[in-house]
């Protein structure tokens, strides 16, 4: 058994929790003192887990196949609420202590876990990560109403701290105001954006190809660097996601956004977060259940690419 503690009573898919010897986990990071508007998000783990209960034996209809035998779930890690620099003081060595032993997703939580993970990542694998970023909000604030840090900085302290390569860091879904200085900060960085206006009907694998065509030439370009996956649950618009703190109507489908995880399952991943479900604004369960299915999704594609 694990000796990381256990807070949550149900497992993601039903599979067992603190297994040894799986090569997949999923962990919880049930913090949202960094929100901006509507807390909630420290619930999502649990919700999240307990939507994927209606995967039953998790036979994905594309990758035919399930998850489970491989994957073990390790409950929400035990993380200080007392403030933002304590809880990520507190999250850095057990983060570090299982991306080693496992391929991980991380159940948030609010935006603001994704720079220590990166933090992480980029430590272990000594090398700055390319990031896929689905979300209705840029994340490019240089600060957090007076604040240095929270979940609307991360990727523009990323970027800072070189955790990521700027050429390679893909933004999909985005759509909130801004000024352009933010909204636009990844493209001037020499990254990409594909806001939700741009997205606007296109649904299907072959719609979509064009972004993940500039995704997979950007990699190529850069010596196809390891790929982080940082999914906040508002790049779906509310009516497929109202259970969020910051909704913002234009959004994503789920169709667009398991269309973009089916087709880049050949990506050279390693780890992913699904974020800012918040179940206290949810209306039967759309919220963690989309969450759900996006895990799922990504997890099954993986084990497809494995072979």
């Amino acid at each position: 058994m694990s000796h990381f503690p256990f807070l949550s009573q149900s497992t993601f898919l039903s599979v067992p929790g603190g297994a040894t010897g799986r090569p997949y986990a999923v962990a919880g990071l049930a913090w949202d003192g960094a929100v901006t508007h509507r807390p909630g998000a420290r619930f999502g783990p649990q919700a999240i887990r307990a939507a994927s209960h209606l995967l039953c034996d998790g036979i994905h209809p594309h990758f035919d196949l399930s998850p489970g035998p491989w994957l073990t779930d390790l409950g929400d890690l035990a993380l200080p609420n007392t403030g933002l620099a304590a809880m990520r003081a507190a999250m850095a060595p057990l983060v570090e202590a299982l991306i080693r032993r496992h391929h991980m997703v991380w159940l948030g939580g609010d935006h603001s876990i994704t720079l220590p993970l990166l933090r992480a990542y980029r430590a272990w694998l000594g090398r700055p990560l390319a990031v896929l970023h689905l979300d209705a909000h840029c994340d490019t604030w240089q600060d957090h109403f007076g604040e240095p840090s929270g979940h609307g900085t991360w990727v523009y302290e990323a970027m800072q701290e070189g955790l990521v390569v700027k050429e390679c860091f893909v933004q999909v879904g985005i759509r909130s105001a801004g000024e352009r200085q933010a909204r636009d900060h990844v493209r001037d960085q020499g990254g990409l954006i594909f806001t939700a206006r741009q997205l606007r009907g296109l649904e299907s694998p072959t719609h979509l190809a064009p972004v993940l065509q500039q995704l997979r030439e950007r990699l190529a370009a850069h010596g196809r660097p390891p790929l982080y996956l940082s999914l906040d649950i508002d790049c779906l618009d509310p009516a497929w996601a109202p259970g969020t703190g910051t909704p913002e109507p234009g959004g994503m489908s789920t169709g667009q956004v398991l269309s973009l995880l089916e087709e880049s399952a050949d990506l050279p991943w390693v780890g992913m977060d699904c974020v800012e479900v918040a179940p206290p604004y949810d209306h039967a369960d759309l919220t963690a259940q989309a969450a759900a299915h996006f895990v799922w999704t990504y997890l099954c594609g993986r084990l497809a690419a494995a072979g």
